[in-house]
């Protein structure tokens, strides 16, 4: 009894770990849409300024444990240069995504994807359908998904090559449901702080390229480096180690949707400090998404394949 009641504390000590991820991701939006304006920098430059600066901050902080980062890395190169290198392709997909069909697009394709392919992969592998629980856990928190982003696309978004934007959206949930679960089997012997750090800095080296080529100066204002800081700092550095603990004991599937509440949180930081209305479809949505995610905590065995 004492083991049982020790395995359901981790397993909910990964879904709060998973879920305050999602919230941290939500204030992405706010801040990039700020950075864009104050700066005009390229999403992808962004995303590497954002991979770097938590590469820098976790470097610094892990200096005395450098040498158990290299053996790692060592270790298991092929696994953790995968999660690294899908971290930034799935973040640069994205990105290409919104500018070629739009947030609405980009956002319902690439997050709705990852988690129908992640248990699609996870009931392949164990040779049994998902359960009941699972299935409505699933669609609940797919159709909160679509009402939300639906309803807070801003009006006339320019869609300047949809079927470009499209196939990147599908891109960019391929590469995310594929690193969730590849990043989760090597959580499972790579602590979380080492496996952020490996992660981040090959994933800022894979977006260079892209940076570069698009530009990467900014200027040196406070508002524009506390941006900067609350993106390398807050929703990566703390917010991928919140993740990879949390995979630990949740499958890929789960923490899929859990991270849907990034955009949930992304269209209440609009509403609070954007001034932007609260329609009723995301309100509904945001009742589909939260009872998907309740689900997960009350009935966390069962959610599950076994």
């Amino acid at each position: 009894m004492p083991a049982a009641l020790a395995a359901s504390h981790a397993a909910r000590s990964g879904l709060i770990q998973i879920t305050v991820t999602g919230v941290l991701w939500g204030t992405t939006g706010v801040a990039v849409q700020l950075l864009r304006e104050n700066t005009g920098l390229s999403p992808v430059s962004i995303g590497f300024h954002r991979l770097a600066i938590a590469a820098l901050v976790l470097l610094a902080c892990t200096a005395g444990r450098l040498r158990t980062i290299v053996t790692t890395l060592r270790a298991a190169p092929v696994p953790l240069l995968l999660t690294g290198v899908g971290l930034g392709l799935y973040q640069a997909l994205y990105f290409a995504a919104v500018a070629w069909a739009g947030v609405s697009v980009a956002t319902i394709v690439s997050l709705g994807l990852a988690p129908v392919l992640a248990a699609a992969w996870e009931s392949a592998h164990a040779r049994r359908l998902p359960g009941p629980l699972r299935l409505g856990t699933l669609v609940a928190a797919l159709a909160g998904l679509v009402l939300i982003t639906a309803a807070t696309e801003h009006p006339g978004a320019a869609a300047p090559a949809p079927l470009l934007g499209l196939l990147a959206a599908a891109g960019s949930g391929l590469g995310y449901a594929a690193t969730t679960l590849v990043s989760r089997r090597v959580s499972q012997r790579t602590a979380p702080m080492t496996l952020t750090t490996i992660s981040t800095t090959v994933g800022a080296l894979t977006l260079a390229p892209f940076a570069l080529v698009a530009g990467v100066s900014v200027p040196v204002r406070l508002d524009t480096l506390a941006l900067l800081l609350h993106l390398g700092v807050v929703t990566t550095a703390v917010a991928y180690a919140l993740f990879y603990a949390g995979l630990r004991t949740t499958t890929g599937s789960v923490a899929a949707v859990l991270t849907l509440l990034e955009p949930l949180t992304a269209a209440a930081l609009a509403v609070a400090l954007l001034r932007e209305p609260l329609p009723l479809p995301v309100i509904v949505g945001g009742v589909l998404l939260l009872t998907a995610v309740a689900a997960t905590y009350l009935a966390p065995d069962r959610a599950d394949l076994r």
